[in-house]
């Protein structure tokens, strides 16, 4: 009857430790699935700085080290020289390189003739020119261009005065008793006549009469190099009262 007791008790035990278990593991299961969602609910509790560093890339790798520099290699050139003196070598070459000299340009010259030009004299460069030749040809020297116009002293176009007409003394100016030089500047063409007539200075009383006298004048040409040109040159023109 004990045993019995025991048998029957031992198998109650059993349910409820499994039903006890089963219970726990569905708690379990519950509480975990909390810790998972709560976060996912509210996010604005996360900590943003930490979650922050999560998302900040990593720095780059490092650039990879620079190629070691090619070795340099020296090649140690043998003379064949010894103290100015030719060396004997150590060894037979497998290879002779022909050396091959550039040849002589044909020569233009005639046959039986001296330096290849007729009338040559021996040791004469070979294509020179011919003294004769040269000679026999007339050196024409260009001609040098003759200019149009050109500035001559006052003595120079005096020596070419062919015909002078003396001023008249204005009334007005010997009433006034003035007298003195007047400076024209003048243009001679190449016929000798007045073509361009200025004062340069002088009193204005007594200019009026040296224009209307020097434009009378006349003047030989002025040759140079053979052929006319014109002139320019200055002209003075005197008014005393004592030649009046």
């Amino acid at each position: 009857m004990f045993e019995d007791s025991l048998v029957e008790s031992g198998g109650r035990l059993r349910s409820k430790q499994k039903a006890t278990t089963a219970i726990s593991f569905a708690l379990q299961i519950v509480f975990i699935g909390i810790l998972v969602l709560l976060p996912l609910i509210f996010t604005e509790a996360l900590p943003k700085q930490q979650l922050m560093t999560f998302l900040v890339a990593p720095p780059p790798p490092p650039p990879p080290p620079p190629p070691a520099a090619a070795p340099v290699k020296v090649v140690k050139i043998q003379s064949e020289l010894d103290n100015g003196q030719l060396r004997t070598p150590t060894a037979i070459p497998k290879k002779i390189e022909m050396i091959k000299e550039d040849e002589a340009p044909p020569s233009t010259g005639v046959a039986g003739v001296v330096g290849g030009v007729p009338g040559g004299v021996p040791g004469g460069a070979m294509g020179g020119v011919l003294g004769s030749v040269i000679s026999g040809v007339p050196a024409t020297v260009p001609k040098a261009a003759t200019p149009q116009r050109v500035r001559v002293s006052q003595g120079v176009s005096q020596g070419l005065l062919i015909h002078k007409v003396q001023p008249a003394y204005p009334p007005l100016a010997r009433q006034a008793r003035i007298q003195g030089t007047v400076i024209l500047q003048a243009l001679i063409g190449k016929d000798g006549g007045i073509q361009n007539l200025h004062v340069v200075s002088g009193h204005p009383m007594l200019t009026g009469a040296a224009l209307d006298a020097v434009k009378q004048w006349r003047y030989k040409p002025y040759f140079l190099n053979g052929e006319p040109v014109e002139v320019e040159t200055t002209i003075n023109v005197n008014f005393t009262l004592a030649g009046g």
